[in-house]
């Protein structure tokens, strides 16, 4: 059963009401929460909205190491909970785990959007030190990802949003992306490919590697890849030449 402040933040979501990451955030009573969509063709987790701070960073980190909780619950469609980081193997998120413990992150639950094989995106809860993930918080936001799964589901068998930018799904009402925040990334990806003449998948493993060892966000450094400010070579660290453009911005 969910919480009264649960069927609330339900209630306002409906009704389009307060920023739907602080309205959940505070039904939950945790310090973080996010929802990713999948789009495009390679059903890229697309940010929707998330609570400043913790979730925005811990996104951006999912996405730039290519491994967390977010993908695992995508991949195999079930929930992933860590109420406790420390405790979890080494060896499962290798890089993840010590960025995530050193921005306070204590625990994690990821619930995917979806039906059977059909995934429509992921729902990210946060905790700190001082919180710990309980049952009926876990109970909210599995109710909540039920619902989330629900509106946008009615949304893409209805052909995408409506003309306003908004998506109506069982009277609940969510800004849909204006434009791909990822598509930079997999423009620069393409980039890298041909560059380096490697398949795409290693193209994007580059340019992770690139934005991890740089300590820059992986859009940021996409960008200097499509602006022609950096160019990927032979040598696999990059970062030792900096952003430069050898041909003049040319190619």
């Amino acid at each position: 059963m969910i919480s009264d402040g649960m069927a609330d933040a339900l209630r306002s979501l409906r009704l389009g009401g307060g920023d739907p990451a602080l309205v959940c955030a505070r039904a939950l009573g945790l310090e973080g929460v996010a929802l990713s969509l999948l789009v495009g063709e390679d059903r890229a987790a697309e940010p929707l909205w998330c609570r400043p701070g913790p979730s925005e960073r811990f996104e951006e980190l999912q996405f730039t190491l290519g491994e967390g909780p977010g993908p695992d619950a995508v991949r195999t469609g079930l929930t992933v909970l860590e109420p406790d980081l420390r405790r979890v193997h080494p060896g499962r998120w290798p890089v993840l785990l010590p960025l995530a413990r050193e921005m306070g992150v204590q625990g994690v639950g990821c619930f995917p959007l979806g039906v059977g094989a059909v995934r429509v995106g992921v729902l990210t809860v946060l905790c700190d030190e001082d919180r710990r993930l309980s049952e009926q918080q876990c109970a909210d936001a599995t109710a909540l990802a039920a619902a989330l799964t629900g509106a946008f589901l009615n949304v893409e068998q209805r052909g995408g949003a409506s003309g306003d930018g908004n998506v109506s799904g069982l009277g609940m009402v969510l800004q849909w992306p204006s434009g791909l925040h990822r598509a930079v990334v997999h423009q620069a990806t393409g980039m890298i490919s041909v560059q380096l003449g490697v398949p795409m998948d290693v193209a994007l493993l580059r340019l992770r590697a690139h934005a991890y060892g740089s300590e820059r966000p992986l859009g940021e450094v996409a960008e200097d890849v499509v602006a022609r400010r950096l160019r990927f070579n032979d040598d696999f660290d990059d970062d030792k030449s900096g952003l430069y453009s050898p041909d003049g911005g040319k190619g």
